[in-house]
């Protein structure tokens, strides 16, 4: 797939500069350096310039870096990841405040589908806050896009793994933030990335899409699963395939890949030709199946269609339907 490559978060460019983390002396030069950003996270949500629309509405519009003087980056400097570094070879970090409580907070807008809320920390400039990755991804460019996604992966990797898995006793950042070492038994752990099938499933001019419980009214997108340890991605398709609606596929072709950072995934988008178009779905599994024509897709993707909304811009699922649409999958 020519296009494979242009799916959000994806090929941002970021020099990821491996070989500097294991090199203590050096990431601490390049944290003290005048030229070094930071990117702030609370809770998986990131720090964002945002703007007042006519009709007083607030959107984040970019990734709001600040400095390693600034002194919120200091009391979390022991912590800070090295991310790598941009275009413009300054080096980046991460540094995690999800400690941070703040005053009134809604704990009910957090890790919704779409979180709307903004949080403003007391040490920042009033115009950034923290906002949900999901809502902003569709604006950033690809290189804050890669910095973003690697960062909110990274920052939920060590939230869920504080503790050794081998003798359970806390473990360090070690690598500058690319591994976890345990002091008592010396087992080294890595960031994990669980990979998962999603699939353009086609029956002629038709594309299978789905449905789970609790998504938003109207949404379908493409079916997708966990690849299973001592599995292929083809095996993957066609079993999550006939889990979720009971359609047997054939022939099996990969397309494009996205990290998706909702925690720590990696997407493979793959096609697939089912062998029928009878449908039979595990209501333990998705909601609803059905097959969209071509032309009723293209309908739900102009926002015209009376029942089917679009999957959610910036997701692989939309950039694979969109391709399809534009016969541009080759």
């Amino acid at each position: 797939m020519q296009r494979a490559e242009e799916v959000t978060f994806a090929a941002g460019g970021v020099d990821r500069a491996a070989y500097l983390r294991d090199d203590a002396e050096k990431i601490a030069d390049l944290w003290q350096a005048q030229e070094t950003r930071v990117v702030v996270l609370w809770r998986g949500k990131l720090l964002c310039q945002i703007v007042s629309g006519d009709d007083d509405t607030e959107e984040p519009v970019c990734l709001s870096l600040i400095t390693p003087q600034e002194q919120l980056a200091q009391d979390h400097a022991g912590s800070a990841i090295f991310l790598g570094k941009g275009a413009d070879q300054a080096a980046v970090f991460a540094v995690d405040v999800s400690a941070w409580e703040p005053e009134d907070l809604d704990a009910t807008t957090l890790g919704g589908f779409l979180d709307p809320s903004l949080q403003r920390h007391p040490e920042l400039p009033a115009d950034t806050a923290f906002a949900e990755l999901r809502r902003i991804m569709t604006v950033l460019t690809r290189e804050e896009a890669e910095f973003a996604a690697t960062a909110r992966a990274l920052c939920g990797w060590h939230h869920s793994h504080r503790f050794c898995a081998n003798c359970g006793e806390k473990s360090e950042i070690v690598q500058a933030g690319w591994q976890r070492r345990c002091p008592s038994c010396n087992t080294g752990h890595f960031p994990r990335t669980d990979p998962v099938v999603i699939m353009l499933i086609t029956f002629g001019d038709s594309v299978l899409v789905g449905r789970s419980p609790g998504w938003p009214e109207g949404m379908y997108s493409l079916l997708a699963g966990f690849v299973e340890p001592g599995e292929t991605l083809e095996a993957a398709v066609r079993r999550e395939t006939f889990e979720e609606t009971g359609v047997r596929v054939g022939d099996v072709s990969y397309l494009s890949s996205q990290p998706w950072p909702f925690p720590m995934s990696l997407m493979f988008g793959c096609a697939g030709v089912a062998l029928s178009r009878d449908i039979n779905i595990d209501p333990n599994e998705i909601e609803d199946a059905l097959w969209v024509s071509r032309q009723d897709m293209m309908t739900v993707f102009a926002g015209e269609h009376d029942r089917i909304k679009q999957p959610r811009e910036g997701a692989i699922a939309h950039f694979l339907l969109q391709n399809w649409l534009a016969d541009t999958l080759d």
